[in-house]
């Protein structure tokens, strides 16, 4: 995304929306800093524990797929249902939960979507007994992912310095595949020792624990109301196609891989390392991304498009699975192909501070929708005509997304140039 040098400020109801990377002495950020005294760090390591605990029921149960599988007796195809429903549920709730943080704050708003989490996490691991009560607890809890998701963007946006945000937005959403990495490591620490219903029940008491890292905000900022006009928001629908597109087939390798593997004949403790491992590239991707973002932040919209384009290679990679290829499509995919996020919320919240849960809840509406789709289609196609058919199809879909990011991008830039004009 390009933001012309020479943008001027635009104020908002209740503070300066400024468009351009500032020095940490920048008086508006030192001035929320001082009313809200919640430091950048704590911000961060906030947001992170949110993200992780509010996201980790779903890659639970993707990571667990095939112990849940033999217990309540379900395909590939009933996996990517259950997965479907709850990214569907979080799709609807996006744009609600972003207005619910913009009026309430991102204190109450994040505690409320961790208890959640929590309460669909102990409710697994007791009263799962079948698929179809597995789904319905998964899209009752969903809600508490884009809760999480929203209020930690906000945090984020409001207690870290402008020119430290891209690396902040990274550290974020690290937490993703944190979350999956605790997943790949739960089948031969816990499910295949004690059972897969202790893994919920350790994960819900991990998650209980992160409400009192949630830092209080005095005087906590609500965002103006209006500025509706301000956003740019065909440019930002296009995006989230795009996010709906990439996520959907990135999605994949959380919900998938595991289960795909073992269909090879890889061992299930090796395929659940194998998850391990590509959540590790992803969690240090995720950050070095955010890291040189802070550096390189005008065009972050077709960087996104570079890294679905290598991680397109990756899922296609996959297709013909073999240790080598394994573990070549777990580093590329999670590595480049799913890296993307932070980015995509830092190029958001760049363009529009004044209200960074409102602005993120439609990017963020696509990241889910994919969740929703990604993992119902590909699961059916799975079951119908294998997991090799299935991970090209994701490739391509990946593709795709890169180009919706390219002309996502070309329009962001279009409306900043015509905010500059119009001021």
């Amino acid at each position: 995304m390009v933001i012309d040098t020479h943008r001027p400020e635009v104020t908002g109801a209740r503070h300066t929306l400024r468009l351009m990377a500032e020095p940490l002495t920048d008086p508006a950020e030192t001035a929320a800093t001082s009313a809200n005294a919640v430091s950048p760090r704590r911000a961060v390591s906030s947001a992170l524990t949110t993200t992780i605990a509010c996201s980790v029921p779903v890659f639970l149960v993707g990571g667990l797929a095939v112990q849940i599988g033999h217990e309540l007796g379900f395909s590939p195809a009933g996996l990517g249902l259950a997965v479907s429903a709850y990214f569907g549920a979080s799709a609807l709730a996006s744009v609600p939960a972003g207005a619910l943080v913009e009026r309430y704050g991102s204190t109450a708003i994040a505690r409320a979507g961790i208890g959640l989490a929590a309460a669909c996490l102990l409710t697994i691991a007791v009263a799962a007994r079948s698929l179809w009560s597995l789904i319905a607890i998964l899209a009752l809890g969903a809600a508490a992912n884009a809760m999480g998701q929203l209020a930690s963007n906000t945090s984020l946006s409001r207690h870290v310095p402008v020119r430290r945000q891209g690396l902040s937005f990274g550290v974020k959403q690290a937490a993703i595949p944190v979350s999956t990495l605790l997943a790949g490591a739960a089948v031969p620490a816990v499910a295949l020792t004690v059972g897969w219903r202790w893994a919920f029940v350790l994960a819900a008491a991990g998650a209980t624990a992160a409400l009192w890292l949630v830092p209080v905000e005095r005087a906590d900022r609500r965002s103006a109301r209006g500025g509706g006009g301000e956003r740019a928001t065909a440019a930002l629908v296009v995006i989230g196609v795009g996010a709906t597109l990439a996520a959907g087939s990135a999605n994949a390798l959380g919900t998938f891989l595991v289960d795909s593997a073992v269909a090879d004949g890889v061992a299930p403790a090796a395929a659940g390392l194998a998850l391990t491992l590509g959540s590790a590239v992803g969690v240090a991707a995720r950050i070095v991304d955010g890291w040189l973002a802070d550096r390189m932040p005008d065009r972050q919209i077709s960087v996104i498009a570079g890294m679905l384009a290598v991680g397109a290679a990756g899922l296609g990679v996959l297709s013909v699975l073999n240790p080598a290829t394994l573990i070549a499509g777990v580093v590329l995919g999670f590595g480049l192909g799913w890296a993307w996020p932070g980015l995509m919320n830092f190029a958001v919240v760049r363009l529009h501070p004044q209200a960074p849960a409102a602005a993120t809840s439609i990017t963020q509406t696509g990241v889910y929708a994919g969740g929703c789709l990604g993992p119902l289609s590909l699961g059916t196609i799975a079951a119908a005509a294998g997991y090799p058919t299935m991970w090209t199809v994701a490739a391509i879909a990946m593709l795709w997304a890169a180009a919706a990011m390219v002309i996502g991008g070309r329009m962001l830039r279009r409306h900043a140039d015509r905010t500059v004009a119009a001021a």
